[in-house]
C-alpha cells in the first residue's frame, strides 16, 4: 500500500487519523487549571496567512515581522523553508502570551486555533489530489480533555474560524505537499528557489515590490485590472504567490507572459549554463577540483524570475 507524504514529517507524534465528523471532548477557557500552560512552551509553523493576519494586527511590514517574530527552518534537509514563531528571549514562551490569555487572539495563527486538532495534509504516492485528515493531540499539561464538551471536528473547526484559514493557505500547503513527492530525483532545490520560495510565500510585501517591477512586468503579460486587483489586497497576493510559484518550480502555467521577452531570457539562461558547462569541463581537464554547480542557476523555467 502506499505511503501518505506528509509536509511536517519532523512531529514526533505519530496520530491515528479523524475525520471531520469524528466527535472530540474538549474545552479551553479561561479559569480552567492550565490555562497558558500551552502557551508557556512553544514550537509553532505559521503558515503563510498567519503571518499576514499578524503583521497586519502588529502594523508592521512582513520583512520587519520576519526578522523580529520568526526563526526558519526546513522542511526536509537542504529543502524548502518553513517558519516558526520566535519564543521569548532565552526562553520557550510565546511573546503574545499575556495573564489575561492570548494578546493577538483575534489573528492567533492557525496552529493555536486547531490545538487540540492536528490538521494533516496529505498525498498519496499514487494520486495527484491532495487531502485533509485530523490527529488529537493529548498533553499531560492539558485539562481541556476532561471538561466534558463534546464536539465534532468540522464544528470546532467553525468555531475557531479556520475556513477561512485553511482555504487562504491550501495553496502554500499544495506546494509542499508537491515539491515532497517530487522525490529525491528531481534533486535539491537551488538557493535561489528556496529563497524565491521563502519571499513568495512569507515575504508578502517584498514580493508585492517584485510583482510592481519593471522586470515582472516585461516577462508577464497580466492584464492591468487583475495586477491592479491582486496588489490592493494581500490575501489576494497571497493567493497570486501560490501560482506564480507552481509556474516558477513546476511548469503550470497559469500567468501569461510576454513570449518575446521570454524567449529571450531562455536563451540567455542556455547560453549561461553552456558557459558555465565548458568552464567546469575545462577545469575538471587540467585536473581541478569542481564541476558544474547549479546552486545560483536561474531556476525560474521560462524566464518567470525576472532577474538575471
Amino acid at each position: 500500500m502506499s505511503k501518505p507524504e506528509v509536509p511536517f514529517p519532523q512531529s514526533p507524534v505519530v496520530p491515528t487519523m479523524l475525520e471531520a465528523e469524528h466527535v472530540i471532548q474538549f474545552s479551553c477557557h479561561k479559569g480552567i487549571s492550565c490555562w497558558n500552560a500551552c502557551c508557556a512552551n512553544i514550537d509553532i509553523s505559521l503558515t503563510p496567512y498567519d503571518i499576514v493576519r499578524l503583521k497586519k494586527h502588529l502594523g508592521m511590514t512582513s520583512t520587519q515581522f520576519l526578522q523580529d517574530y520568526t526563526v526558519p527552518y526546513e522542511f526536509e534537509k537542504d529543502g524548502i523553508a518553513g517558519v516558526k514563531l520566535r519564543p521569548i528571549e532565552n526562553g520557550t514562551a510565546c511573546r503574545f502570551m499575556q495573564p489575561e490569555g492570548c494578546g493577538v487572539y483575534t489573528d492567533r495563527p492557525t496552529a493555536c486555533r486547531y490545538y487540540p486538532v492536528a490538521l494533516l495534509s496529505m498525498r498519496m504516492q499514487d494520486e495527484f489530489v491532495d487531502r485533509n485528515s485530523y490527529a488529537l493531540v493529548k498533553e499531560d499539561h492539558c485539562k481541556g480533555h476532561e471538561v466534558k464538551r463534546s464536539i465534532s471536528i468540522d464544528d470546532y473547526r467553525k468555531e475557531q474560524g479556520l475556513t477561512e484559514y485553511d482555504e487562504l493557505a491550501r495553496g502554500w500547503r499544495q506546494l509542499v505537499l508537491k515539491k515532497k513527492s517530487c522525490g529525491p530525483a528531481i534533486g535539491a532545490p537551488s538557493l535561489k528557489s528556496r529563497q524565491l520560495f521563502f519571499m513568495a510565500c512569507y515575504d508578502i510585501d517584498t514580493f508585492r515590490v517584485f510583482v510592481e517591477s519593471d522586470a515582472f512586468a516585461q516577462l508577464f503579460a497580466l492584464p492591468a485590472e487583475d495586477k491592479t486587483r491582486i496588489l490592493a489586497d494581500d490575501a489576494e497576493l497571497l493567493q497570486f504567490s501560490f501560482r506564480f510559484l507552481k509556474q516558477v518550480l513546476f511548469g503550470e502555467q497559469t500567468i501569461p507572459l510576454d513570449e518575446a521577452q521570454s524567449a529571450e531570457r531562455m536563451k540567455k539562461v542556455q547560453e549561461k549554463r553552456m558557459a558555465e558547462e565548458r568552464a567546469a569541463a575545462e577545469r575538471f581537464a587540467r585536473g581541478e577540483d569542481g564541476g558544474y554547480d547549479d546552486a545560483d542557476g536561474d531556476d525560474c523555467g521560462s524566464g518567470s524570475c525576472g532577474k538575471d
